[in-house]
Formats: structure tokens, C-alpha cells, sequence
């Protein structure tokens, strides 16, 4: 079987899919029309990519599956593929404490000014006396949109940092209530719960209200684009933080940007609606420059530990696929 990795992988994963079998052809720097063009001319059965876009024009007829080596499969045109019977298999959950990890870095970020602290010191400035001020996380209310593994390990930490927590998931009633023992055990959110109150909201409206930290977790889709919109953020109390690391096209930009200037929020991001298609390029978005923004370059499932555990999945992708016939974790 014919693997295309189009993207960065770990050098594990190739050497798994070479120990099953699989002729593995390593192409990281793939995109755009060079996808194309190699998808036809090497005639993969299995395509792997992270990051890197994969439109209509990129399945040729040789394509069986695609492996999305991560959880979000947004930048697969899963219409396309399954018009053309094409499987596609993400890796959820295999990133979720990586992600947790930067979305408390960046709360941590935002509350003690770290990148403008450095920022100034590297220019040869010392200001303590401006960067002595701080809030602190301890206390702080953290609303979390989306209570899927992702949002469940960020509570996890932040129960730790002494958080109470209200959420909102559509797997919920819709009332307002305390997360029951049961329902926490099943989140694994048993020891977190005894930490801290985790309250559920009747909506996403209902948690801006009433949290001092937004964290999105929610996966895009038709229903979710622009899913954290101006009449949510007007909810929020002035200063209020608010962290992105789900998907740029979640959140409405232009709500944002009036928010921060009207409400004064303090914004976290590490995706946006207008990222490069390729691991590397030219960037411009104005909300980078707006103040208390910190920005990453989409970098959430991008530790080690994450991209093993990732690598370690795909390969048991396709070997089910290669041996049975079977897509785990098929989308479409």
C-alpha cells in the first residue's frame, strides 16, 4: 500500500506505516497545486496530512483515505471526498493536553504581560513597576465553551490554579446546574470537581456572563462558524480574557476586534481565519497588532509527546485499513 505523507510527521509514524508494509513517500512541503500534481503522478491509496489543505482538486482516483494527523478536519473538503468515496479518519483526543497546555499558557500570558515583558527587556527596558500589576489566576471564573476532551484537560489544570469553572456543551440539558459525580467521572473530571465548583450553563451566552476567562473548545462546522459572535461577546465583563485555540473561523474577528476596543478584553489567540496554507508563509492580520492580544502561529498540538501519540494513531489507521478494510475514527 502507497502512503503520500504530505506534511511534517513524526519520524515514528513513517517508520510504523514502513514496519506494516506501507511504501511511504515523504513529502512534507506539499500544497496547493504541488498536492495535486503528486497525488496524481504517485498514486497514493493514503494521503496523510497535518496542517496542509486538501481541496477537491487534491483527491485524485487512486486516493482511498485520508488521514488527518490531528483532530480538526476542517481544512479537508470532506464533501468532495465522500462524493468521490473517499474515507476520512482523524486522530481525536491525541492532542488534547497539548492544547490544554498552551491555552493555560496563554491566560498565564495575558494576566502577567509575559510577552510584553520580554519584549520590553529585549529592547533594554526595565519597567518593573508597570509590570508589577496583575490580577492573578487564582479566583478567576473560566467559561469553557465545548466539553470535549480538549476543554475537559484545560479544566483539569485550571481547577489546579484554583478556577471555578462554568461550561456549556451541547452533550448537557440546558440547565443551569452543578456538573453531577457521575457526570465528572465520566468526563475524568472526578478530582477537578473536588477542587473547584463546575457549574454547567444553559447556553454559550449564558458562560460569557459569567466567567472572567472564555476558552473555546468547539469544533468547526456549518453550525459553528462565527459561533463566538458579537451578541456573546457583549456579555462579557470589561477586561475580560477570552482564548481561542480551537479554530480561527469559530470566533466572528470583527466582533472581536470592536470588543477588545469597546470592552477592553484581553485576547489569546493561536489560530486565525486567515492562515497560511503551508507550515510557513507571509502572515498579516490587523488583530495581531491590537493591544492585549497574544498570538501563536497555531502551534497547540505541536509538542512531542502530542505528535507521538498522534503519529502512533495514524499508523493504526492504516494498518486496520490495509489489513481489513476498516477506517477507525471515519468522519464522513
Amino acid at each position: 500500500m502507497r502512503v503520500l505523507v504530505a506534511d511534517k510527521f513524526e519520524k515514528s509514524g513513517i517508520d510504523g506505516l514502513t514496519a506494516i508494509g506501507c511504501e511511504v513517500l515523504n513529502q512534507p512541503d506539499l500544497a496547493d497545486q504541488a498536492l495535486a500534481d503528486a497525488v496524481v503522478a504517485l498514486k497514493p491509496e493514503v494521503l496523510v496530512v497535518r496542517s496542509t489543505k486538501v481541496p477537491d482538486a487534491a483527491m485524485g482516483p487512486s486516493l482511498k483515505v485520508i488521514v488527518r494527523a490531528g483532530a480538526g478536519v476542517n481544512t479537508i473538503d470532506i464533501k468532495a471526498a465522500t462524493a468521490k468515496g473517499i474515507k476520512v479518519a482523524n486522530c481525536p483526543g491525541k492532542n488534547a493536553i497539548a492544547v490544554a497546555e498552551l491555552a493555560i499558557g496563554l491566560m498565564l500570558s495575558l494576566d502577567r504581560r509575559i510577552h510584553d515583558n520580554a519584549a520590553d527587556l529585549k529592547a533594554g527596558k526595565w519597567n518593573k513597576k508597570e509590570y508589577s500589576k496583575a490580577r492573578g489566576l487564582y479566583g478567576m471564573t473560566l467559561g469553557i465553551l465545548g466539553a470535549g476532551a480538549i476543554g475537559c484537560e484545560v479544566i483539569k489544570r485550571a481547577a489546579a490554579f484554583g478556577m471555578p469553572v462554568v461550561m456549556w456543551s451541547r452533550r448537557f440539558d440546558g440547565q443551569r446546574r452543578q456538573l453531577t459525580a457521575a457526570e465528572a467521572q465520566e468526563l475524568g473530571l472526578t478530582l477537578a470537581v473536588q477542587q473547584v465548583p463546575i457549574m454547567l450553563a444553559p447556553s454559550p451566552v449564558a458562560v460569557a456572563e459569567r466567567c472572567d476567562v472564555l476558552s473555546v473548545h468547539v469544533g468547526l462546522g456549518p453550525g459553528t462558524k462565527g459561533f463566538v459572535n458579537a451578541d456573546l461577546l457583549s456579555k462579557m465583563r470589561p477586561g475580560s480574557f477570552v482564548i481561542n485555540t480551537a479554530r480561527g473561523d469559530v470566533m466572528d474577528e470583527a466582533a472581536l476586534v470592536t470588543a477588545i476596543k469597546e470592552r477592553k478584553l484581553k485576547v489569546g489567540l493561536d489560530v486565525f481565519s486567515n492562515e497560511p496554507s503551508a507550515s510557513s508563509g507571509e502572515f498579516s492580520d490587523p488583530i495581531v497588532h491590537e493591544p492585549g492580544v497574544v498570538g501563536t502561529h497555531h502551534i497547540g498540538a505541536s509538542t512531542d509527546q502530542a505528535q507521538e501519540a498522534i503519529a502512533a494513531e495514524t499508523v493504526r489507521i492504516v494498518k486496520s485499513f490495509k489489513d481489513n478494510g476498516e477506517v477507525p475514527n471515519v468522519v464522513n
